[in-house]
């Protein structure tokens, strides 16, 4: 009876207990979650980065690293208001303020981390490139997400407490290789008409340096009976200690389409060889310095040498706020960043009397920039002296009269190529300054807009006339005063795989040179765009294949044409129109 008696009072007891239990697991809120993917902000996942989730009534925040892919989740926390940051060594930390979190549901937060000197941030970086935006064959030595990482742990817990990178360190690695052929069709410039087949090889080597070959032949469509033209570009670059890299970039061309001409003397086909080497330093957190070179050498109706160096410093006094300096004589190289891509511009070079003579300038600029949130605003002021600047046009004949003999018959000195109907000639120098003001914001991951004006002067042919010769067109250029506009957009689509930079850039349509030519969009006149779209089609087409589409003033915006005394119609303009399209497979 007493063993009944315990029993039943057992039960009472669970009873009660369970009852009392119910109601406050009742109102117990389903738990809530976090997760998203970390990027730099050109779009590459961050392995191994910090994310934490703090909130008023945690004593210790939540926390967590990201994985290969850059993706990170934090799970069971109480529904209510948060913060979410990320941190990795190398970036500054981004974080989402005031996170709502809902009982029982998974919020998406993708972060985006930027470096203090990213120039990816001070868009625009780089000139354009004929095979842009291939951004993955850019050299990856600036990216931190290849540094060894180590991880700290806590002796008790055994949980990673930080997170230390080493920009010197080595880690034990495979060579790796990637290859791309491309075939596209059009005008695509001076020097790029008519179908071009391209092979590019990249490799990583074990030890963390890299090798870059680039091969292009093309097959112009004029003049008749000319053989292809011929690029090849070696690249190697490694790494130094303390955040440090060098480049050098070695190149080869062959162009037998190009017709030259000036003084007694005319000539078919150019030749050149160029070797552009570049060095980073990093001195700590604060001052990061760039200086390289290219040598030159043309061979055509004569043979002309030369050399280009530049330097550039940058310093960070602040977190937001950046200081910088940069002396440059060629445009197309005028930073580090300028050689991620090998290829190489051809150099002007033409024949002026007995001797030869390439397009040259110094340019000196002063900037201050500062972060507005995830943007960047810069103010830059800069002065030109131009010895010899390029100016381009384009040529309509009657009659197929040949271009060799209407535009060098009086022994000016141009550069001219058939396969496009384009020439180039060097006109007399001027010295002008002014200011740049550039805004940049991003529109999502890998995504940035920019917009950005400018003040300077630039040749003006208003006092061109009917019935003058090149020559004679090229005496009544002069050095006008004007403004320049431009807004761009460029990055990656996420979820479609496309690559693009678009940009309108705008100036007075009597100039037939760019205000601020040194600036990065100056080469894109008015409507200009590069895009890179992967074609998907199940198993019917090879993986990694891509359309790619070039374009250059499309709406041929800025042209300054006349009737030249031989009857032939010359067109100047900052950026002839260009159009070229093609496919490439990545494998």
């Amino acid at each position: 009876m007493q063993i009944r008696f315990n029993q039943l009072g057992t039960t009472l007891i669970l009873l009660t207990g369970v009852a009392v239990c119910l109601p406050a697991a009742a109102q117990v809120s389903p738990a809530a979650a976090v997760t998203g993917v970390v990027r730099d902000v050109q779009g590459v996942a961050q392995a191994g980065a910090l994310v934490q989730v703090m909130a008023a009534g945690l004593d210790v925040p939540r926390t967590t690293f990201t994985d290969i892919h850059g993706r990170y989740s934090i799970a069971n926390l109480i529904p209510g208001k948060y913060a979410v940051q990320a941190s990795a060594a190398l970036f500054i930390s981004t974080s989402k303020d005031n996170l709502q979190l809902h009982p029982g549901k998974w919020s998406v937060v993708n972060l985006t981390l930027a470096t203090l000197f990213d120039t990816s941030a001070w868009l625009p970086a780089e000139r354009r490139k004929s095979d842009e935006p291939g951004d993955e064959w850019k050299w990856t030595l600036r990216s931190s997400a290849n540094r060894p990482m180590l991880r700290m742990a806590d002796d008790e817990t055994g949980e990673a407490t930080s997170v230390l990178t080493s920009s010197s360190a080595t880690e034990t690695r495979r060579d790796s290789t990637q290859a791309r052929a491309t075939f596209t069709s059009g005008d695509g410039g001076f020097g790029h008409g008519g179908t071009h087949s391209v092979l590019a090889q990249g490799r990583e080597l074990a030890d963390g340096s890299e090798l870059m070959l680039r091969m292009d032949v093309g097959t112009p469509t004029e003049p008749a009976g000319v053989g292809p033209s011929t690029e090849v570009e070696v690249g190697f670059g490694r790494k130094l200690g303390y955040g440090g890299a060098v480049r050098t970039v070695v190149s080869y061309q062959g162009h037998p389409e190009l017709l030259s001409s000036g003084g007694t003397t005319n000539g078919i086909g150019v030749t050149t060889f160029q070797m552009a080497s570049a060095e980073q330093i990093a001195l700590g957190d604060t001052v990061k310095i760039e200086v390289g070179s290219e040598v030159y050498a043309v061979k055509a109706v004569g043979t002309a040498m030369g050399a280009d160096p530049f330097f550039r410093v940058a310093v960070q006094p602040s977190e937001n706020w950046t200081v910088g300096y940069r002396m440059a004589t060629a445009r197309e190289l005028q930073s580090f960043g300028d050689l991620d891509a090998v290829e190489r511009d051809l150099p002007v070079t033409v024949c002026a009397g007995s001797h030869m003579e390439t397009e040259h300038g110094r340019h000196q600029e002063v900037s201050v920039s500062r972060k507005l949130g995830h943007g960047v605003a810069e103010v830059t002021y800069y002065h030109d002296a131009m010895d010899h600047p390029a100016v381009a046009g384009r040529s309509v004949l009657p009659d197929g009269e040949p271009v060799l003999q209407s535009l060098g018959a009086s022994g000016f000195g141009v550069l001219q190529d058939p396969s496009t109907a384009s020439f180039r000639f060097l006109a007399s120098g001027y010295s002008a300054g002014g200011m740049n003001l550039m805004v940049s914001e991003p529109l999502g991951p890998g995504l940035w807009a920019a917009l950005e004006y400018s003040t300077g002067s630039a040749l003006s042919g208003r006092k061109v006339a009917d019935g003058m010769s090149l020559a004679e067109a090229s005496d009544q250029l002069y050095l006008a005063s004007g403004q320049s506009a431009t807004f761009a957009v460029r990055g990656r689509l996420i979820r479609s795989g496309t690559k693009l930079r678009a940009a309108y850039r705008w100036q007075p349509t009597g100039l037939v040179t760019a205000i601020d030519p040194y600036r990065a969009f100056s080469d894109q006149a008015y409507l200009s765009l590069a895009v890179r779209q992967p074609i998907h089609m199940g198993r019917l087409l090879p993986p990694g294949l891509e359309g790619t589409l070039n374009v250059t003033n499309l709406l041929a915006q800025g042209y300054k044409p006349f009737l030249s005394s031989d009857g032939s119609t010359l067109v100047l303009a900052q950026s002839p129109r260009t159009l070229e399209a093609g496919l490439s497979v990545t494998f």
